[in-house]
């Protein structure tokens, strides 16, 4: 299907960067979404993402299963026509459009001004919006591995520290046998470890560069401790590539938005240096050093 604008769909592993690519997108003229999480995910189209993972057995931290759906010549089309039909042309697109340009526009399809989304499920889901969207741009954003593993890893065990909320249900056991707990006590399993977050890591960076290798033109990657050391001509570029028609002081005010010292952060620490070296055959095959 055709639309007035084709989006931006941005791809990524989590912790990698895109949501500083994403803010400096908005800030450029780039519309990401009416109602967005904190990360700047437009909720709408990461439920539909996380909607598509679960259908097929998969998870942001296991997502091998989603090619299931991808490769199965009867489901994959009607998958394509369900999000069209009844989400993509549906009241549900409020979420994404907004009240102002549901009533003008109805569809994403019928938008008139640059848009697009960002979603690390976007990297496995990528061929179906691609089936939506034949003509789509895409930003691929990527990071060292050992600061990407650290960051899930950190982010994990920060999912161990109990609310108050959570603290009071621990003390009354009698509120587990009315409400059994339903999920574990950790985001994941697998991102617990650096090796985990690593593995998965290499899993995304691989599934994304397949995509974007067979989009010549269509598809930008950036590094982001590139970015971070020189960010100007890195947001030029992104401008560029989105058609955005920024004004130079935004080109500057976006750039002004990174934080040099969280490129390669892994070397300041003793003990993510050594896990470093020792993962470096596995770093080099996706072109990084220890």
């Amino acid at each position: 299907m055709n639309s007035r604008y084709s989006p931006v769909i941005v791809i990524g592993m989590h912790r990698s960067g895109t949501t500083l690519i994403t803010r400096m997108l908005e800030d450029l003229g780039l519309f990401v979404g009416a109602t967005r999480e904190g990360n700047e995910e437009a909720t709408f189209f990461r439920t539909i993402n996380e909607w598509l993972m679960s259908q097929s057995g998969a998870a942001w931290d296991h997502p091998d299963p989603i090619n299931y759906l991808l490769r199965n010549k009867d489901i994959r089309p009607l998958t394509q026509d369900y999000i069209v039909r009844y989400l993509m042309e549906s009241p549900r697109v409020i979420s994404f459009l907004g009240w102002r340009k549901y009533l003008r526009y109805g569809t994403p399809f019928e938008l008139d001004c640059p848009w697009g989304w960002k979603n690390p499920l976007n990297t496995y889901t990528l061929p179906l919006w691609l089936d939506i969207f034949p003509t789509a741009k895409v930003i691929h954003v990527y990071r060292h591995g050992v600061d990407v593993a650290n960051s899930l890893m950190e982010r994990t065990l920060h999912g161990m520290q109990r609310t108050s909320t959570q603290r009071l249900y621990y003390k009354l056991r009698s509120l587990h046998w009315i409400r059994p707990k339903v999920a574990g006590f950790i985001p994941s399993m697998r991102c617990a470890s650096l090796d985990g977050g690593l593995s998965l890591w290499e899993e995304y960076l691989s599934q994304a560069r397949y995509y974007t290798h067979k989009m010549p033109g269509r598809a930008l990657e950036i590094k982001y401790e590139d970015l971070l050391s020189d960010p100007y001509p890195a947001v030029k570029t992104l401008a560029q590539f989105c058609a955005l028609s920024a004004k130079e002081i935004c080109l500057h005010n976006a750039a002004r938005q990174v934080n040099k010292e969280r490129a390669y952060a892994y070397r300041q620490n003793r003990e993510l240096k050594s896990f470093a070296d020792g993962v470096a055959d596995r770093l080099v095959a996706h072109n990084y050093s220890a």
